[in-house]
C-alpha cells in the first residue's frame, strides 16, 4: 500500500520529466503531440485510478515514512532546540487527504483531457503539459504530506508551477508580469506560513500532524496562547495561496494564462491549498477563538468584496476569477465558524462547478476566435448548445439553487454561520445573492439575445449595443483588453463565426455538469429528508472531531429553522437571478444597467476599477519600495562607496607612500650602505695588487725585516 501511495504523486512527476525533456523537440508534429498526450494523460489517469483504489480499500487513517529526510536530531546535533528535530518524508491517508486526492486527481485528469483539444494549436504544447503534470505532482505532495514541512515543499511547488503556467505566454509582457505578480504576492503569504511552522516546532517539538494534534488535544489550555499566534501566521499563508483580503490581487491577473490553467488553479489545485491547510490544522484553530473569528471575518469580507467587483466586469474570465475569490471566502467563512466539514464540502462541489464554468468559458473563447469580452458575445446558445447547457447547470450550482451541488454545501456553511452569529449569516446570504446576479449576468450576456460579434465579418466589429461603453473608463478597457490572453492560443479574431467545441472538450463539460448536480447529494440535509449526520459528515468525522470548545452540529438547529434558513438563502439568490434576467435577458439593450451606471457613476467606476486596489498597492507599496530602494542605492553609491574610496585613498597615501619611503631610505639604505662599504674596502686592497713583481718582493722583504725586528725586540 505504501508503494502504491508513493506512485500517486510520482506518476505525474514522471510525465512532467518525460515531456519536459521532449519539449525541446518540434512540438507541432502530430506524432509528437500524440506522444505528449500519452505521457500526460496516462500518468494522471493512472495516478487517479491508484488514488481511487487506495481510498476505497483503506480503512482507518494510516501514514508511512519513506525515509528520514532531515536527521537533525540526537546524534547529529550536540544540544540546543534542534537536538530533537527530525523530519521524515512521510505520507498520510485519512478521510481529509482522501477527499482532496479524489478532487485533485480526477478533476486534474479531466482538465488534462480538455487541454488536448483547447491547446491543439499551441507551439509550446509539450512544455504546457510538462508544467501541468508538474503542477499535479506538487499539489499531491502538498495534500499527502504527513507533516508541515512536506506540505510546505508542495506549497512552494504549486507556487512555482503557477508562475510557469500563468506566464506561459512569456513573450507577452502582461502574461510575464502576471506570473511575477502571482509569485511575489504568494511569497508574502509564504513568509507567514513558514514562521508558523517554526513556531509549531518551537511549541510542540515536532512538525508531524499526529504528534502536534495529539499534544494540542491533550493539553488545550497549555497551548491555547501559542495556538493563536500559530494559527494567525498559518492564516497569512492561507490568505496568499487562497487569494483572500489583502493578498487576493494575484488571482484575477492569473487569467493571463491559458484557460485550462485557470480551471486547474481555481478548481483543483493551488487556491484550495489554503483552505485545506486551515482545515487540516482544525485542532489548533479550535484552541483559538480569536483566530477563528479572524478567519470568519476575513472570509465573509472577501466573499462580499469580490462579489461586488464581479458585478461590473465584462471579461468572462475575470468574472469567474472574482467568483473564485468570493467562493474561497465562503470556505474560510465556514472554517471560521467551526463548520470545517462544510468548508471541505464546498471546496469539493466548487471544484465541480467552477471547473465546468472555466472550461465552458474556454469553450466560448475557443468558439469565438479568442474573444473574452462578453459585450461582443450574445446569442451563442444556437452556436454552442452543449456548452450552453453545461454552463447553465454550473451557473445554477454556483448560485445555490436546490438539487444542484452548490446548494448543499452553501447551505451547510450558512447554517454554521447562523449558529455562530446571525450577522455572519447575513453577510454570507448577501454574498449568495450577489453571486447569483453576476453569474446569471454572465450567462445571459453570453448566450441570450443575438450575436454581437458581427457574424462572418469579425468579432472585433463594434455594435450599437456598445453605445454605453463610454461609461467604462478607458483604463478599464485597456485592462480588460490586455486580459484577452487566449487570443494567443491559436484561434484568431478575424472572419470568424462562432462554433461548438470538439467532443474532447464538450465531453469533459458534460461530466463536470453531471457532477455539478449529483456531486452534492452526499450532503443531502436532514431537513430535506436526509439522515443525520450526512454521509459526507460521517466520512470526515474522524479527522474533524472537536477538541476543546464548541463545534457547530446541525442537529442543534430544528428542521424548521434549517428549512427557513434554506428558503431565505434560496430566495435571496432567486432575487439575484430575477434581476439579472430583467436587466440582461428581457432587455437586450441593457438600458437599466446603463442608466444605473450613469446615475451611480462614482460607484460604477469604483467597481469597474476594482476599488483601485492595484493602484493603491502600486502607490503605497511598489512606489514606496522603489523610492526607498533608490535612496538606498544613492546612499550606497555616494556614502558607503565614498567612505570605501576615501579609505582606499588614505590607505594608498599613508601606507603606500610611507612604505615606499621606508623601503627607499631604510631597507635600500642598509643594503646600499653595505654594498658601498664593501666597494670601499675592496678599492683599498685593490691598490696593493699593482701587478709588478718587484713591488711584491719589496713588500715581502719589508715584512721579513719587520718580523725579525719584532722577534729580536720581544726576545728576553
Amino acid at each position: 500500500m505504501a508503494s502504491l501511495l508513493l506512485l500517486v504523486p510520482l506518476l505525474p512527476a514522471l510525465g512532467a520529466l518525460i515531456n519536459g525533456i521532449r519539449s525541446f523537440a518540434r512540438p507541432l508534429e502530430p506524432k509528437n503531440k500524440k506522444t505528449t498526450n500519452f505521457f500526460a494523460l496516462a500518468s494522471t489517469l493512472l495516478s487517479a485510478l491508484i488514488a481511487s483504489y487506495l481510498v476505497a480499500t483503506s480503512g482507518a487513517a494510516w501514514e508511512h515514512s519513506y525515509y528520514t529526510w532531515i536527521p537533525a536530531g540526537v546524534g547529529h546535533v550536540s544540544g540546543g532546540f534542534l537536538s530533537d528535530f527530525t523530519v521524515n518524508f512521510a505520507f498520510r491517508i485519512d478521510p481529509l487527504s482522501s477527499t482532496m486526492l479524489m478532487v485533485v486527481t480526477w478533476i486534474g485528469f479531466l482538465i488534462h483531457v480538455y487541454a488536448t483539444g483547447y491547446m491543439a494549436h499551441e507551439t509550446g504544447y509539450t512544455r504546457f503539459f510538462a508544467y501541468l503534470n508538474l503542477f499535479m505532482f506538487m499539489m499531491l505532495l502538498l495534500v499527502l504530506g504527513a507533516n508541515y514541512v512536506v506540505m510546505f515543499v508542495g506549497w512552494e511547488g504549486v507556487g512555482l508551477c503557477s508562475y510557469l503556467l500563468i506566464g506561459f505566454y512569456y513573450e507577452k509582457n502582461f502574461a510575464a508580469d502576471a506570473g511575477k505578480k502571482a509569485f511575489v504576492v504568494n511569497r508574502i503569504g509564504d513568509f507567514g506560513f513558514i514562521l508558523g511552522i517554526f513556531l509549531i516546532f518551537n511549541t510542540f517539538g515536532t512538525s508531524d500532524y499526529a504528534r502536534v494534534f495529539a499534544l494540542a488535544s491533550a493539553h488545550p489550555l497549555q497551548y491555547a496562547g501559542a495556538a493563536t499566534a500559530i494559527c494567525l501566521l498559518l492564516f497569512i499563508g492561507a490568505c496568499g495561496k487562497s487569494a483572500q483580503i489583502p493578498l487576493y490581487v494575484w488571482l484575477p491577473d492569473a487569467m493571463a494564462g491559458p484557460t485550462p490553467v485557470s480551471a486547474l488553479i481555481h478548481a483543483a489545485t493551488m487556491v484550495t491549498a489554503g483552505v485545506y491547510m486551515v482545515v487540516r490544522s482544525n485542532v489548533l484553530f479550535r484552541l483559538s477563538p480569536v483566530a477563528m473569528m479572524v478567519v470568519a471575518l476575513v472570509g465573509a469580507a472577501t466573499a462580499i468584496f469580490a462579489a461586488t467587483i464581479g458585478l461590473a466586469q465584462n471579461d468572462i474570465k475575470k468574472v469567474l476569477a472574482y467568483s473564485t475569490v468570493s467562493q474561497l471566502g465562503y470556505m474560510f467563512l465556514g472554517a471560521g465558524v467551526g463548520a470545517f466539514t462544510a468548508a471541505i464540502f464546498h471546496l469539493m462541489t466548487h471544484a465541480f462547478f467552477k471547473a465546468c464554468l472555466f472550461l465552458g468559458a474556454g469553450s466560448v473563447i475557443h468558439g469565438c476566435g479568442g474573444e473574452q469580452d462578453m459585450r461582443k458575445m450574445g446569442g451563442l446558445r444556437k452556436y454552442m448548445p452543449q456548452t450552453r447547457w453545461t454552463m447553465l447547470v454550473a451557473t445554477l450550482a454556483i448560485a445555490g439553487m436546490p438539487l444542484f451541488a452548490g446548494f448543499y454545501s452553501k447551505d451547510e456553511i450558512l447554517a454554521g454561520a447562523f449558529a455562530f452569529h446571525p450577522g455572519i449569516w447575513f453577510l454570507g446570504a448577501a454574498g449568495a445573492g450577489l453571486t447569483a446576479f453576476y453569474m446569471f449576468r454572465l450567462y445571459f450576456m453570453t448566450f441570450s439575445g443575438h450575436y454581437r460579434g458581427a457574424e462572418g465579418v469579425g468579432i472585433e466589429t463594434s455594435e450599437p449595443e456598445h453605445a454605453g461603453d463610454d461609461l467604462i473608463p478607458s483604463s478599464v478597457h485597456l485592462d480588460q483588453g490586455d486580459a484577452h490572453t487566449d487570443k494567443g492560443h491559436g484561434h484568431h479574431a478575424h472572419a470568424h463565426t462562432p462554433h461548438e467545441s470538439p467532443l474532447v472538450m464538450t465531453g469533459v463539460l458534460m461530466i463536470l455538469a453531471i457532477l455539478s448536480i449529483f456531486g452534492g447529494w452526499i450532503g443531502w440535509p436532514a431537513a430535506m429528508g436526509g439522515g443525520f449526520p450526512t454521509p459526507f459528515q460521517r466520512w470526515l468525522k474522524p479527522v474533524l472531531l472537536p477538541v476543546g470548545g464548541r463545534q457547530f452540529h446541525f442537529h442543534e438547529a430544528s428542521h424548521a429553522q434549517e428549512l427557513i434558513l434554506m428558503a431565505a438563502s434560496v430566495g435571496i439568490a432567486a432575487v439575484g437571478i430575477f434581476l439579472a434576467f430583467r436587466f440582461y435577458k428581457r432587455d437586450e439593450t441593457w438600458a437599466v444597467p446603463k442608466r444605473l451606471a450613469t446615475r451611480l457613476r462614482p460607484i460604477y467606476g469604483l467597481l469597474t476599477n476594482k476599488y483601485f486596489v492595484d493602484e493603491i498597492y502600486d502607490a503605497v507599496v511598489v512606489q514606496t519600495t522603489l523610492i526607498f530602494s533608490r535612496a538606498l542605492a544613492w546612499f550606497d553609491v555616494n556614502i558607503i562607496d565614498g567612505l570605501v574610496n576615501l579609505t582606499r585613498h588614505v590607505t594608498v597615501f599613508a601606507f603606500g607612500h610611507g612604505s615606499s619611503l621606508f623601503d627607499r631610505f631604510v631597507v635600500d639604505g642598509a643594503v646600499n650602505g653595505l654594498a658601498d662599504a664593501a666597494a670601499g674596502s675592496s678599492r683599498m686592497f685593490r691598490k696593493l695588487q699593482s701587478g709588478f713583481v718587484q713591488n711584491y718582493a719589496l713588500v715581502m722583504g719589508a715584512g721579513i725585516v719587520l718580523i725579525a725586528a719584532v722577534y729580536l725586540f720581544l726576545k728576553p
